[in-house]
């Protein structure tokens, strides 16, 4: 993955396969995904990521993993953000929260993530490199909110991290609680966004705290 890196007002920027043409909230830091599938390609334009309120504004035609490097979380732990869906192209992709991760601008990239899509559907991916396995399959749940007739919705997604187990919540409802083992194992690392393409998407309400 080719990476370009730019200096403006004494804040270094990565560039990561595309570039964003608004401006970077400080410090944070995105590795852009291009697809490769020509049945599934990615939309004409740049990718944005910039405040909007008391959160994020994302347009992302190109899939990417957003987040800042100081951004870390270790033990036991609660991920949060509401994901408000304004545009997609109906293809179902994913978005959602990124943790356990290290070297994200690197080749070697590894974290886990949790996603939802329009269909009601989440999964838990773990990538490494440039390889993902999935540790739960697309699952339908009830507790999902679907887009309504514009084609909105929001979504509070959390991963809890406590003792030996992992919870993955979706509007307060527990969807899943997973042993802290095998892939989930590593859950102690950078923590943050990730988009698939085709999306716009408002986050707020992200972050950690310690349980």
């Amino acid at each position: 993955m080719k990476h370009r890196v730019f200096l403006a007002f004494g804040i270094i920027v990565l560039v990561s396969a595309f570039p964003l043409l608004a401006q970077m909230p400080k410090g944070w830091m995105v590795h852009g995904d291009h697809s490769t599938n020509a049945a599934d390609p990615d939309a004409p334009g740049d990718a944005k990521f910039m405040v909007m309120g008391t959160g994020f504004h994302i347009v992302s035609p190109q899939a990417g993993v957003y987040w800042t490097p100081a951004d870390t979380a270790t033990g036991n732990f609660a991920l949060k953000g509401t994901f408000k869906l304004i545009k997609t192209t109906g293809f179902n992709e994913y978005y959602g929260l990124v943790f356990g991760g290290s070297d994200l601008q690197g080749a070697q990239q590894t974290y886990l993530y949790f996603m939802i899509t329009d269909d009601g559907t989440w999964m838990v991916k773990r990538r490494t490199g440039g390889s993902t396995d999935a540790i739960m399959d697309k699952t339908p749940n009830a507790a999902i909110k679907k887009p309504d007739s514009s084609g909105t919705c929001a979504n509070a997604l959390e991963v809890r991290v406590t003792g030996n187990k992992v919870d993955f919540l979706i509007n307060g409802i527990t969807v899943h609680s997973m042993p802290k083992t095998g892939e989930l194992a590593k859950t102690d690392g950078i923590y943050g966004i990730r988009l698939n393409h085709h999306l716009e998407v408002m986050v707020d309400g992200f972050g950690v705290s310690k349980l």
